[in-house]
């Protein structure tokens, strides 16, 4: 199981060591105009490609959005409390706990774990915290600064536009569904290297921070899933999936968005970084006792 789970998450680090190397080298590498190819076009359509074939039952949808709410407003007190212990700007580290990497991390691994039933659920998952990473998120963040901007940011819109899709059951038109999953999928290889590109430019006083912090956002997020869930009585399967998406590690978009922001990058860069290596050991870990459980 390990080495199966370990193949899904090499693919991260070894996207940002191609970043990384690149940087080194000393190559260019236009850090803004990629950040913003994979907001405006890349996101809106990975959006789309992914939630478009999902299946999900409203109730557990409705269950599983309510459990993500909580947390993550739970998740928001830690980091703020946190932020003030470790005198850290909190624009910078609530975000970082706000939002984990619920979808290009969470979704394989939940289908890898769980199943076809698991993956729906991990996509409801997703899809209300993608809502409030790509407002809320982006305002605390400073990426983003007009209300109105927000409203007709291209995630946002297809976030919207997917709505019917889950619950009508429309089908996008061929030629839409194959230019959505096209473009979709230079989404997260991007998103890597250039997360590789800015951890090239990390100071090393920002490692000892910055597994502190990462250990501590899976640990808390691992812990408050898992009070969420039992005190929601979730089913066994739902609650499993909620703790996963739960202590995921810091999502690579939080850089982006510091990236386009201004705000402090190389830091949020590190809590990327060292909570996504810190995720290679705490995960198995927690998947060692669920899937056993469920069986």
């Amino acid at each position: 199981m390990l080495a199966e789970l370990f193949a899904v998450l090499a693919p991260v680090l070894i996207a940002a060591g191609i970043g990384y190397g690149w940087a080194r080298s000393g190559r260019l590498y236009p850090t803004d105009f990629i950040a913003r190819l994979v907001l405006n076009v890349g996101t809106p359509c990975l959006v789309l490609s992914t939630l478009s074939r999902a299946e999900l039952d409203l109730e557990a949808f409705s269950e599983m959005a309510l459990a993500c709410v909580l947390v993550t407003i739970s998740m928001g007190l830690v980091g703020w409390a946190l932020s003030r212990l470790f005198d850290i700007d909190w624009k910078v580290l609530v975000p970082a706990y706000l939002f984990g990497n619920s979808g290009n991390m969470g979704l394989p691994m939940a289908l890898f774990a769980f199943g076809e039933p698991g993956l729906a659920l991990a996509v409801a998952f997703f899809l209300v915290l993608s809502v409030g990473h790509f407002s809320i998120g982006m305002l605390l963040s400073g990426a983003e600064r007009s209300v109105k901007a927000l409203l007709v940011n291209p995630i946002m819109v297809s976030l919207v536009l997917v709505l019917p899709v889950l619950f009508l059951d429309f089908q996008l038109p061929r030629w839409l569904a194959n230019t959505v999953d096209l473009l979709g999928g230079m989404t997260i290889p991007l998103m890597l290297i250039t997360l590789g590109v800015s951890l090239a430019s990390i100071r090393v006083q920002h490692l000892g921070s910055g597994f502190v912090l990462g250990l501590l956002r899976i640990l808390c997020g691992a812990a408050l899933g898992w009070l969420i869930g039992w005190l929601l009585g979730m089913q066994p399967l739902a609650h499993a999936v909620l703790v996963l998406q739960t202590s995921m590690p810091v999502a690579v978009f939080n850089y982006l968005f510091a990236v386009r922001a201004g705000r402090s990058p190389e830091q949020v860069a590190s809590l990327v970084l060292c909570s996504t290596l810190l995720a290679f050991g705490l995960i198995p870990l927690l998947l060692a006792w669920w899937i056993p459980a469920l069986r």
